[in-house]
């Protein structure tokens, strides 16, 4: 079993385009602590040959020379296809930094789930998440690029999926799809998912479509994309308070979205029309709510056995006149989430953090570039 789930994490980093040496480190874990032969001719099968054609070239010729070296240093044969391939590449990728921009890649991100955490001979179902996204997060590209708080909000998701099932949920700044994918993939009534940006909106459909979540362009202001998923145009600041009262969500969504201080103030206009309970009709309740983060006071938390019967509640809870919004996102800068903080106080709403008390399931193990410490969970409600 301990080398059925090293196999499947050194596939999953692979095609999750991880940094080269997280996947070495799951190939030695693989090999007993080496790049065996059996180890190589695995990463060969399993790897780099359905790779081939379908990765991002420069990616797959580093990973080749590091596997390369790798092997070298412990003084262990080489497959000879390894070094054939990466004299392919040697010769077709001279200059490996021709390429500039908003280059971007075919990534596939899989959630793994065990069955039974508790049964040591457990399978692992898994969902696989293909992406169009930017390997230039930081070059104007960033709309189409996945950033932790959008893993950390799918896992969420996919933690608690009662929470999300018959629902409809709203997010703001969607960028890839990736938590949209998730809340069809929990059987959301309907996922409404929105960016400001024309051209991630553009990348957004591709990536639904590879998804089996059809896109309708005729409509392109607020197309359909299936039954239960939508496509909303939506600058924070041209929003209208009618066109937001018309989505009527159950929950509302964001993954770091807490970042740039000029556009606070239309988040968070927006979402206190979201979650305004006095313009807002019947909602089911969004579960969770009354357990996670009971009180409206920001520093009041509650404990796991709460988060636990919580999971229990989720579908059954009693109705409730407003909807919650919940908010993964990384502090980078603190003026800046004081910033936030001061205008949710005055737009009326309240804010619970939820990040000591509830962490979702670990379904990305075997992204070690993903760090879930630095990620926080709000939960954001009306007064």
């Amino acid at each position: 079993m301990e080398k059925q789930i090293a196999s499947l994490h050194l596939v999953s980093a692979f095609l999750a385009m991880e940094p080269t040496d997280c996947v070495l480190s799951h190939a030695r874990s693989l090999g007993g602590g080496s790049v065996t032969v059996d180890v190589q001719r695995f990463v060969w099968d399993h790897c780099i040959s359905k790779a081939i054609g379908k990765c991002h070239a420069p990616y797959l010729k580093n990973f080749l020379k590091k596997l390369i070296l790798e092997i070298e240093s412990n003084h262990d044969d080489v497959l000879d296809e390894l070094y054939e391939l990466y004299t392919e590449f040697m010769i077709s990728l001279k200059d490996e930094n021709a390429v500039k921009g908003n280059v971007r890649a075919l990534k596939y991100i899989s959630f793994l789930f065990p069955d039974d955490a508790s049964c040591k001979d457990a399978m692992v179902r898994k969902l696989v998440v293909p992406l169009h996204c930017s390997l230039n997060m930081l070059e104007g590209d960033t709309g189409c690029s996945i950033w932790p708080a959008s893993l950390f909000l799918s896992e969420f998701i996919l933690s608690i999926p009662d929470m999300f099932s018959s629902k409809t949920c709203f997010e703001v700044g969607s960028g890839v799809g990736l938590v949209g994918i998730c809340l069809s993939h929990v059987k959301a009534s309907k996922a409404i998912l929105s960016d400001g940006d024309l051209s991630t909106l553009s990348n957004m459909k591709l990536n639904l479509k590879m998804n089996q979540l059809s896109t309708g362009d005729d409509e392109p202001e607020f197309s359909e994309c299936s039954d239960s998923v939508k496509c909303l145009h939506l600058p924070w600041e041209c929003a209208s308070e009618s066109e937001l009262q018309g989505l009527e969500p159950d929950i509302i969504l964001g993954a770091d979205v807490i970042y740039d201080p000029l556009c606070l103030p239309h988040l968070v206009h927006l979402l206190s029309i979201l979650v305004d309970k006095s313009k807002s009709s019947q909602f089911p309740r969004a579960g969770c709510d009354s357990a996670i983060g009971n009180s409206h006071d920001y520093s009041n938390r509650c404990n796991s056995q709460d988060v636990e019967a919580a999971r229990d509640r989720a579908g059954n809870a009693s109705p409730t006149k407003h909807p919650i919004a919940y908010i993964s996102s990384v502090i980078r800068n603190a003026n800046t989430f004081d910033r936030f903080l001061a205008l949710v106080d005055k737009a009326n709403l309240t804010v619970a953090d939820l990040t000591g008390t509830f962490q979702p399931a670990s379904l990305l193990p075997y992204m070690q570039s993903y760090d879930r410490s630095s990620i926080r969970l709000f939960r954001l409600s009306s007064k």
